[in-house]
């Protein structure tokens, strides 16, 4: 399957969307490069509810949600990943409803950090964030009428999670979104976590994903096929500029990425990064050094 993004999507912000039976998108204003149109909070039930990835600390956004739970009890708040335009509203809300947080843990990087390496994502990232409860992979939060199982899924993040419903509803945050292709940015995430996530997900017979940005993934398998051929491909791009010769990361955004929006190459370059990183684990590309930013790549 050919992957195709759909960018069509009205973010309505501040506005509850239904999108699936018991819940609603409520989209944060905090469009960019990186985030399409914005974060997508979700609110799941209709009596005792949860909320998931309540977003970035924009107060009309936080409104917005306390708007739409109109008093309701929450008893949960769940969060993706902790990439500031997911988490840090959870503790404000939390203090708010009284529900209990809960992710898969606190942030931490895919990889300790090479001798004199910057994570380039440190600023992006709540460090802060610290769940009341950390979920095990499979762990189930359950209220009136929904019950939510813990998919891991690393890979944009380490302590990145999917949450399930029942009903074949997936939240699938970031990992898998229908308008884009996921950031891997070491040494926050990996490719070989990401991959190793997409096949997780592929042994499962899911109806809906919805994501932490942009419109649902209406058939999920078969997207997720073109998502995993997609990064295929561009590995063997990138491992066939190295074979051309090109020895660094700028060398190789340069040729592969000519056609793209410029604000996106230092993304770009993450991601070749993150194929680089795991060509060199697997033998197929060697550096002069740690698989880093600036490091030289040969053809192993």
């Amino acid at each position: 399957m050919a992957l195709t993004f759909d960018t069509k999507f009205e973010p309505a912000h501040g506005t509850p969307v239904p999108v699936a039976d018991g819940v609603v998108r409520i989209t944060a204003p905090n469009s960019g490069p990186l985030t399409f149109h914005g974060t997508n909070s979700y609110i799941v039930g209709k009596e005792t509810l949860c909320v998931i990835d309540p977003g970035p600390e924009i107060e009309s956004h936080y409104q917005a949600l306390l708007a739409a739970i109109a008093g309701r009890p929450v008893s949960h708040i769940a969060v993706s990943h902790t990439h500031r335009d997911h988490s840090p509203l959870s503790r404000r809300l939390a203090q708010e409803t009284g529900a209990t947080i809960v992710a898969e843990g606190p942030h931490r990087a895919a990889r300790p950090l090479y001798l004199g390496e910057v994570n380039p994502l440190e600023e992006a990232s709540d460090m802060e964030f610290i769940p009341d409860l950390s979920l095990e992979d499979g762990a189930v939060i359950d209220g009136d009428g929904w019950r939510l199982t813990t998919i891991h899924t690393p890979g944009h993040t380490a302590n990145h999670a999917a949450f399930a419903l029942e009903d074949g509803v997936v939240f699938s945050a970031d990992h898998v979104m229908a308008w884009a292709t996921t950031i891997v940015a070491p040494p926050d995430g990996a490719m070989s976590d990401f991959m190793a996530s997409l096949d997780r997900m592929l042994e499962r017979d899911d109806r809906l994903y919805l994501p932490g940005h942009g419109g649902p993934v209406f058939k999920p398998r078969a997207f997720l096929r073109g998502l995993k051929t997609h990064r295929r491909m561009r590995e063997t791009a990138i491992l066939e500029r190295v074979r051309q010769g090109d020895r660094t990361v700028a060398d190789i955004v340069a040729v592969i990425y000519r056609d793209t929006d410029k604000r996106l190459h230092g993304a770009a370059a993450l991601s070749v990064l993150a194929h680089l990183e795991d060509l060199v684990a697997r033998g197929a590309v060697t550096t002069d050094g740690p698989p880093a930013i600036d490091a030289i790549y040969l053809p192993a």
